[in-house]
């Protein structure tokens, strides 16, 4: 191409093509791809280089597009991830090969993976685990943990994936191809191009007082198009996931809570916004409060709640102060966690139109309905008249739960009649959306001479921030899961969420278990050493079996898998640790350790209704169409409700048209948190298949043996070797049809917590063996297996995938994550686990069955996570004889700790 192009054009192949395009040679060549060459597979996670989702190739090279001018691709030849699945067979070879290992969940990062992976493939060096994870050690991926990436660009090759099976198929993802070709579209991807750009003004301090100046005239000398407050909001300037906690302003009117808050958002064209004055806005900083410990004395965040204290949560059951006292022996401790950034790499977005009197909203989000029950409330309109579109969605993890831009679109779109859209800034992200909440632990544990738990205390003090999310759940849900899966007859557990002038704490993979569990695991270690028996021996002789009873008195007859976990761990743990014995044998400095911990996890919403609706019909044409509402964020719903639905109608997943998440055509099938979807959304999935099925065989007049096949116009039913064709009706949309429901059997706890407060739990246990550089106190993370009962794998490579990704996250948890209030608002002072940080992980898909369960299956996402950090933090402790109380175990404080304990070189 030549280097010539007209003045404010830039020429360049695209593609494979050559194109000539207006731009200012100084914009983000990422810019310059997604908003005037239309390129928007190409992905914006951070424009700081650190996320890597942005990669492309100019002039084969990969490069971050986000660093660089778009005015340095004069003339060169740039490459995306769609150009490359299209037009290069090596490149096709690899997207086949993440579809065959599923290599891509949420999706988000798969463009810079596999551009990365292509720069590789095409370089001819060889391809070792090594090579693979230097070349791709420039994209961050927070969905995976890495291991299936790294697989599939090993096991690049022609070999097609498995694209049909029912229950206990590893089928490829559904919504697979999309992802890895290019063409899969999020957030900010379907925004219309003639959208004005809404920007929120927030709040410089952690509390801060504000008056505007002159809005008006700052909105006509800036050429804006609308500038909106608190004023502007119709109905409830209100919003929250839990009903009796519906405290978050979409604008704060007097005063902010929190650093990031905001007072109001400016709508323009991107020009306008770009060159746009000061916003018209004074602050006084006032007094803030950002840790539990002086917030009983600090200005109330909300009137009612005395001392700040949000809620409560309690759960009693025996006599727990008279057996500790009684306690043959006893192990107590103190522990911490701080807060936790989810770090999905796409940040929040949304765009929305008014169409005549109605909202249509196009969206990242796990809960649709939810959002359209408060955009509805916000815009004071009838719930009806909100369309809640959901985008792919590139990780959540909890956080997408929360409304966050959409409230802003829906104003803006209301009131100005016109297309608008918003993309959160990586800053903006990190220093607004809610948190994992940050915990302060004590736990005593009593034990007998045998080694049998007769006793457990614990009291959690959870920083929710400056509104309530998700606080209540955690704070109810903590107490009931603080005991572990284990038998302990005298329990006493006390929680207390406490409002500061934080970004709100909200939901985060887990609700609060992940953080008790620190302080359990590292106690159950602890007890275990004093008792000189084997520490999963010790777990093992603890654990809860079918037919005892758990902390709040609820039995299970079936389906309490942890003791099946612990034993496919034995003969792992026995190999470690006489590894660990010879190697430490030879090493001075350097020691190996290995640890262990368990986890359980209740599915769904704790004592309450959560119902799923799942609806499917087949057309006068034949087609037959699964509306299913259960919003994929990477877990894999998409894939396992259409195998659960045609296991249960008996017809092939590839005879399905899946029509996803819509609040106007498909029926709501709950949020997609609390490992929930596969056992609600997959029970409901299961009947409305059985349903369509009953009606499909009366038709017929025939047995329930028969086999259904789809034709133009007809249903064909053979039996016993006959066969009847069913025309279908040509009236309405649906000739049959089938809606059905399904809400998990439990019961509200009494005053002490007693009762069934879910209907499945799921286990896990994992063992992490490790080695300490006891002079500089690293970590290097060798090997980490995974037992985790999931009643029954509806499609093992997701539940392989979904406990890879758990691990990684827990890895982040123990050794690295951290988020400070004002500090690590980006992902370079932020660190979440690269490429290199994680390491092999072995999984063992423990299949115990379940009583409610779809075919027995339970729910997975969780419990993924709550083992990793202690079984790493006990691991740490058998390498070096120093533990860790305070995460996250970072360098310095492991040196420390192994200098306290006068165990280190």
């Amino acid at each position: 191409m030549s280097l010539d192009a007209p003045q404010g054009h830039i020429g360049f192949t695209l593609n494979g093509a050559e194109i000539t395009v207006p731009a200012d040679p100084t914009v983000r060549l990422s810019e310059l791809l997604r908003e005037v060459a239309g390129a928007r597979d190409v992905k914006v996670g951070c424009n700081a280089g650190d996320c890597g989702a942005c990669t492309v190739l100019v002039d084969g090279d990969p490069v971050c597009a986000c660093m660089m001018a778009a005015g340095q691709v004069q003339g060169c030849t740039v490459e995306t991830q769609a150009g490359l699945v299209a037009d290069d067979p090596l490149a096709e070879r690899l997207a086949q090969s993440f579809q065959r290992h599923q290599a891509a969940q949420c999706g988000i990062c798969t463009p810079g993976m596999m551009v990365s992976a292509v720069a590789l493939l095409r370089s001819g060096e060889a391809l070792t685990e090594e090579s693979v994870s230097d070349a791709l050690g420039g994209v961050l991926c927070r969905c995976t943990g890495y291991r299936k990436i790294i697989a599939a660009v090993l096991d690049a090759s022609d070999t097609a994936p498995l694209a049909e099976g029912g229950v206990g198929a590893p089928i490829a993802r559904l919504d697979g191809w999309p992802k890895v070709s290019g063409a899969e579209r999020f957030g900010d991807d379907v925004a219309p191009g003639d959208a004005l750009v809404v920007k929120a003004i927030r709040s410089p301090y952690h509390r801060a007082s504000f008056s505007f100046g002159d809005l008006e005239r700052f909105t006509e000398e800036n050429g804006l198009a609308l500038v909106l407050t608190a004023a502007d909001v119709p109905g409830e300037n209100r919003f929250g996931v839990i009903p009796g906690f519906e405290d978050q302003p979409v604008f704060a009117e007097t005063e902010t809570r929190f650093k990031g808050e905001a007072v109001a958002a400016v709508v323009g064209s991107a020009e306008a916004l770009a060159g746009m004055e000061p916003f018209p806005v004074s602050w006084q900083e006032l007094p803030s409060v950002l840790t539990p410990e002086g917030a009983a004395e600090a200005a109330l965040l909300h009137e009612g709640r005395e001392a700040n204290v949000m809620c409560r949560g309690y759960v009693a059951r025996g006599d727990a102060a008279g057996a500790l006292a009684g306690a043959a022996h006893v192990v107590s401790g103190d522990f911490s966690t701080g807060f936790i950034e989810h770090g999905y790499i796409e940040p929040e977005a949304a765009s929305a139109r008014r169409v005549g009197d109605r909202l249509e909203i196009r969206c990242c989000t796990q809960a649709p309905y939810m959002n359209r029950d408060g955009i509805a409330s916000i815009m004071g309109m009838s719930a009806a008249d909100v369309r809640i579109l959901p985008t792919a969605v590139g990780g959540g993890f909890g956080s997408k739960l929360d409304l966050t831009a959409q409230p802003f679109v829906a104003l803006a779109a209301w009131k100005l009649n016109r297309p608008v859209r918003i993309a959160y800034t990586r800053i903006e992200s990190i220093s607004t959306s809610t948190k994992r909440h940050p915990s302060q632990i004590h736990m005593e544990i009593g034990a007998d001479d045998e080694g049998r738990i007769v006793a457990a205390r614990f009291d959690g003090v959870f920083n929710t921030g400056a509104y309530a999310s998700w606080g209540p759940t955690v704070a109810n849900r903590v107490p009931i899961h603080a005991s572990g899966p284990y038998k302990t007859p005298n329990y006493e557990a006390r929680s207390a969420g406490i409002h500061t002038n934080t970004a709100p704490a909200g939901a985060f993979r887990g609700f609060g278990v992940p953080q008790s569990a620190v302080a359990q695991e590292q106690l159950y270690d602890i007890m275990a050493e004093k008792l000189g028996i084997d520490r999963l021996e010790f777990r093992r002789r603890n654990c809860l079996e079918n037919g005892d009873p758990t902390v709040t008195g609820q039995v299970f007859e079936r389906g309490m898998g942890i003791d099946a976990c612990f034993d496919a761990l034995t003969p792992h743990w026995t190999r470690a640790l006489a590894e660990a014995v010879a190697f430490n044998d030879t090493s001075a400095v350097t020691k190996r350790g290995v640890g262990v911990a368990a986890g359980w996890y209740g599915c769904g919403n704790t004592s309450m209704s959560n119902p799923s609706t799942i609806r499917a019909g087949i057309t006068p044409t034949g087609e037959l169409r699964l509306h299913q509402g259960a919003v994929d964020i990477g877990q894999g719903s998409n894939t396992v409700i259409t195998q659960i639905f045609a296991q249960a109608l008996g017809v092939a997943v590839a005879d399905i048209t899946l029509v996803g998440p819509d609040t106007d055509i498909t029926p709501d099938a709950g949020k997609t948190s609390a490992s929930r979807q596969t056992y609600i959304s997959g029970n409901a999935a299961r009947l409305c298949g059985e349903a369509l099925r009953a009606q499909i065989l009366r038709l017929g007049n025939v047995s329930e043996e028969a086999v259904i096949r789809l034709c133009d116009g007809a249903i064909e039913l053979t039996d016993a070797g006959n066969t009847v064709r069913v025309d279908l009706s040509h009236e309405g949309d649906y000739a049959l049809e089938a809606v059905e429901s399904y809400d998990p059997p439990t019961s509200p706890l009494d005053k002490n917590g007693q009762g069934d407060p879910y209907a499945v739990f799921g286990t896990a246990a994992q063992m992490c063996e490790l080695e300490v550089d006891t002079a500089l106190g690293t970590v290097k993370l060798l090997r980490i297996v995974a037992a985790h009962d999931v009643g029954k794998a509806i499609n093992p490579l997701l539940v392989e995938g979904q406990i890879e990704g758990g691990v990684a996250q827990g890895i982040g948890l123990a050794l690295m994550e951290e988020f400070l209030p004002g500090r690590t608002e980006n992902l370079h002072d932020y660190l979440i686990p690269t490429i290199g940080d994680v390491p092999p992980i072995e999984s063992l898909i423990v299949e115990s069955g379940d009583m409610h369960g779809p075919y027995g299956a339970k729910g997975l996402g969780e419990h993924c996570l709550i083992p990793t950090a202690p079984a790493v933090l006990n691991a740490i402790a058998h390498a070096t004889g120093a533990r860790i109380h305070h995460l996250p175990a970072t360098p310095d404080k492991v040196r420390a700790a192994i200098l306290a304990a006068g165990t280190g070189a």
